[in-house]
């Protein structure tokens, strides 16, 4: 997996661990939920244009 793809899978994975975190100590934000799904469908397109 080339760095791009690399950085952006471990940005997208700390995404998820904080929007997490955040919906566990503030209640659910569905606009955290939807950026996060946005920046993994980016991710998923990075790593399959890449592979």
């Amino acid at each position: 997996m080339p760095g791009s793809a690399k950085a952006m899978t471990m940005a997208t994975v700390g995404g998820l661990v904080l929007v997490t975190a955040y919906t566990v100590a503030l209640g659910s934000n569905g606009w955290l939920w939807f950026s996060w799904v946005v920046l993994g469908l980016l991710t998923v397109g990075v790593v399959v244009a890449r592979g």
